[in-house]
This record gives structure tokens, C-alpha cells and sequence, in this order.
């Protein structure tokens, strides 16, 4: 097949408003990037082009130099509006920019660099009053009953990852493909009597560290807090070395335990120390299956997060809840977070799913869905991890997919079964020219995974394939991927 020409964008000196120029780019990506494709809707208000996971940190940030502090913040975010920091990017940024928000270190995805710039961007003017910090907001959720968390993974695998499944009945919760679950847990009880006991607190305030504060990531706040309390004057630089995010501050990766061992000095008073901490919001996963086959049910896919660190077990909030201490009667409270991720709305388009370890969960959905209606679009799925042996997640399911057509084609990837590591951005550069092929027939890419590693992977293998298949230079690789994503033929839900 010949290649395409790279997608033009019409350029922001043009005589267009904002939403005439989305909608012209919008049908421009249609008309050369796939016969289905169709303009993207105008956007309702504001135009934020910086607001796009397709571009790095400095293109976002280069995108809004000049404009009010509100919108240059919400260029440093992840802009995956994935409400992992209890907002959307735009409204994170509104609320670090009044104040009304205290923390610059809310946006898990964005990670170290995009603290640092908010932080940086913040420093610019002179700080404005703080107020106390708010109270716990968010969506409660509705009560919903814990079935099972069975493990996925084999007994000799160095993960374990847990298939796990709730009872909706009765709760009036809907989902599509592609939607995630909130679950509300309680922090891990041994650890919060740990915090009393090195506290000396008073009992009553257990219930809160226990349901309402996060103890396991206290945030700039708290060691700010403790940097003033602190009567040491040692310990009160490391502290503020911490609250910079200094990569030579020590202890790295500390939950609320380790700084109240590392900085015995350290100590505001208990109702202000709790103040400072970060309501305990639910934790999302993706959904892993379609309403379709499972009514009245959710099914999850759940990495067991545990590790050592300075000799003692850290356990992950949620999934340790769910994999070791959820019981069928005592219920979760949980709620449904409506993804940007979505199936095609043309049955017929082909869909390519990249999502190496825990990342099958919405593509299993996604596969159910169509085996469930009769969907006629091709599916590739590009899967793996550790071991083919114990690693191979939903393994059945998914090889009796293949065998009945459903996938049309299936690329795994064993980073160690083999002398040279593999992953799934491997398998691409591999398929390269039938990977074209497949975009050129309109085909929608979906990734789901690790943000910091895996998806940068594969978004450069794109790239990389644009180039080579398409005969494009780097930045028209890059504005054909930019083009992709804007016209909703490119989607991330990445972590």
C-alpha cells in the first residue's frame, strides 16, 4: 500500500475561532488517517491544545507559554483526566492556583517531573493565603458485596495478580467497556496502629487514619508541616529536601510511619498532622469484563502491590484489602469512573489493544463486548509479561479467542523466557508494515498500562513505524500521532 501523506493541522495564526480550527483538524485527520474516521466534535468552550497525553511535557508546556497561570499549570499535568487526584486536570489547576488546593504532588501519572513544574510554575508569584486543607470529597459509592479474588498468576511467578469479582445486584451500577471502578478501602490496620502507637494518640482517632486519611503517600503538605515542627535543625532541611522532591532526600518513598521514625523531632500537633494528609480516595481500576456476559457483576484484574523497603512489608492500600482482608460480608463501597475509553461506535472498525500484564483488563471487556454482539471489526491484541507459564493472564479465554476468530491476531511478548528481553513495543516494530495496514483501514489504537515506561514505549514505536511505513520525518510522525489522538482513533489509559 502506498504510504499516506501526515495529516495537516490547521496552525493557530489562522483566521478560525478555537472551535472551528478543532473541528477543521478534526476532519482533516478523517480525511487522512482512515476511511471511517469523522470530524471531532467542536469543543464546548475553551480550547485547550496542550491537553493532549499524545505530547510530552514540554510541547504541553510550550503550547501554553503566555497564558493565565491556570491553564499553564494544567499543561504540566498528565492530561489524562483520570481523577486519580480526586479532579480533572483543568480543575487541579484552578484550585493549586487559588489555593484552594495545597498539594502540587496530587498527579500520580504525572509523577516527580510534573510536581516539579507545577511547584516551579507556583514559585513564580508570591504565594497566596492557604487555606486549611479540604476535607475529603468525592464520590461515596454505593455498598457493593465482594464475591472473590482469585489468583491469575502461577505459584512459581515473581507478580500475583488476582481476578476479582462484585456482586452490583441490588446497587443500580451501570457500566460500559472501557469505564473503571472506584473502591473505597481502609488503610492496612496494622499500619495505622503502628502510626497511634509511635504517636502515643488518643484512640478516638483511629477511625480517621483508618478510613479517611491516606497514611501511605502524606504529600508535600505534611513534610512542609514537619519541617516546621521540627526542633532538630537536621532534620528539618531533609525535610524540606523532601518536600522539594530533592532526589538525594532521604527516605525515599516514605509513607507516614517512616517519616515519624526518621524524624522523631517532628512533631505538630496530631490534628494538624492529620489535616495535612490526603483524603483517603477510592482507587481505580479498569473494568475487565462487559456487562453483556457478567450482568449483575463486575470483574476486575488486580496487581497484589507488596514490597521491602527499609525491612518492612509495604502493602498496597486497595488491592491487599481486596486479595487478603475483603470478606463477602462486609461490603465495599464503590462507583463507577466513566471513561474517554471506548469501543468504536462502528462494529466493523478494527481495534488493535496494546496491554502487556494487568493492562488486558479493559481489553478483556472490550473482547467480550464484541464477541457478545456480533461485532465484525478485526481485533489484535498485543499482550505479555514475565513467563508464558505463569504469567499469561485469562490464558483460556483468551487462546479460545483466537481459535474461534474473535482475534484475528494475537502478538505476545516474554520479557524472560528467553536470553534477550522482549516486550510488546518489540512485537510492533516486527508487525510494522501489517500494523500500517491495519491504520490505514481505520483502525483504532488503544494502550493500557504503565505511564512512565511501557506507554512512552509505544507511543516511540508508533512513531517509529509512521516513519518507516509512511515515509514521514519526526515531527510529521509526531503531528500524525497528535492527529491520531484527536480524532479518538488513539486512546491511553495509562497509570
Amino acid at each position: 500500500m502506498n504510504a499516506i501523506s501526515p495529516t495537516p493541522l490547521i496552525p493557530e495564526s489562522a483566521p478560525f475561532t478555537p472551535a472551528q480550527r478543532a473541528w477543521l483538524n478534526g476532519f482533516l485527520a478523517g480525511l487522512y488517517g482512515g476511511a471511517e474516521a469523522t470530524p471531532a466534535p467542536a469543543p464546548e468552550a475553551e480550547d485547550f491544545p496542550w491537553h493532549d497525553p499524545a505530547l510530552d511535557l514540554a510541547e504541553r508546556l510550550a503550547l501554553a507559554e503566555g497564558k493565565p497561570k491556570p491553564r499553564r499549570l494544567m499543561a504540566a499535568m498528565a492530561q489524562l483526566d483520570c481523577g486519580q487526584c480526586g479532579y480533572i486536570c483543568q480543575t487541579y489547576a484552578e484550585a493549586l492556583t487559588s489555593g484552594a488546593e495545597t498539594s502540587a504532588s496530587l498527579c500520580v501519572p504525572g509523577g516527580k517531573p510534573t510536581a516539579k513544574a507545577l511547584k516551579s510554575l507556583l514559585a513564580e508569584a508570591a504565594p497566596l493565603a492557604v487555606p486549611a486543607p479540604p476535607k475529603p470529597t468525592g464520590p461515596l459509592g454505593e455498598p457493593v458485596r465482594f464475591l472473590a479474588a482469585t489468583r491469575l498468576t502461577g505459584p512459581a511467578s515473581a507478580k500475583d495478580v488476582r481476578h476479582v469479582t462484585l456482586d452490583l445486584a441490588g446497587t443500580g451500577l451501570a457500566y460500559q467497556p472501557g469505564d473503571s471502578l472506584g473502591i473505597a478501602a481502609e488503610n492496612d490496620p496494622a499500619l495505622v496502629d503502628a502510626v497511634m502507637a509511635t504517636l502515643a494518640a488518643d484512640p478516638t482517632f483511629r477511625p480517621v487514619l483508618l478510613r479517611e486519611r491516606d497514611i501511605a503517600r502524606p504529600l508535600d503538605r505534611t513534610t512542609d508541616l514537619l519541617a516546621g515542627a521540627a526542633k532538630d535543625p537536621r532534620e528539618a532541611a531533609m525535610l524540606r529536601k523532601l518536600s522539594d522532591g530533592d532526589d538525594d532526600a532521604e527516605p525515599k518513598d516514605a509513607d507516614l510511619l517512616d517519616l515519624l521514625q526518621a524524624f522523631p523531632s517532628a512533631r505538630p500537633p496530631l490534628v494538624d498532622l492529620i489535616a495535612s494528609l490526603p483524603a483517603l480516595k477510592p482507587r481505580l481500576y479498569s473494568i475487565a469484563s462487559s456487562p453483556l456476559p457478567t450482568p449483575g457483576k463486575v470483574e476486575l484484574c488486580i496487581g497484589v502491590v507488596q514490597a521491602e523497603r527499609r525491612e518492612r512489608r509495604r502493602d498496597g492500600i486497595a488491592s491487599c484489602h481486596l486479595a487478603f482482608r475483603a470478606t463477602p460480608d462486609q461490603p465495599l463501597r464503590a462507583h463507577i469512573h466513566p471513561s474517554h475509553f471506548r469501543l468504536p461506535e462502528n462494529p466493523e472498525t478494527p481495534i488493535i489493544m496494546i496491554g502487556p500484564g494487568t493492562g488486558i483488563a479493559p481489553f478483556r471487556a472490550f473482547l467480550q463486548h464484541r464477541a457478545a454482539t456480533g461485532a465484525q471489526g478485526r481485533n489484535w491484541l498485543f499482550f505479555g509479561d514475565q513467563r508464558s507459564a505463569t504469567d499469561f493472564l485469562f490464558r483460556p479465554e483468551i487462546e479460545a479467542w483466537r481459535e474461534d476468530g474473535l482475534l484475528t491476531s494475537l502478538s505476545l511478548a516474554w520479557s524472560r523466557d528467553g536470553v534477550q528481553k522482549v516486550y510488546v513495543q518489540d512485537r510492533m516494530r516486527e508487525s510494522a508494515a501489517d500494523l500500517w495496514r491495519w491504520l490505514q483501514d481505520g483502525a483504532h489504537v488503544y494502550v493500557c498500562g504503565d505511564a512512565s515506561r511501557m506507554a512512552k514505549d509505544v507511543d516511540t514505536a508508533l512513531r517509529v513505524i509512521a516513519m518507516q511505513q509512511g515515509k514521514m520525518n519526526a515531527d510529521q510522525a509526531r503531528d500524525w500521532i497528535v492527529a491520531l489522538a484527536r480524532q479518538h482513533r488513539y486512546q491511553r489509559d495509562i497509570y
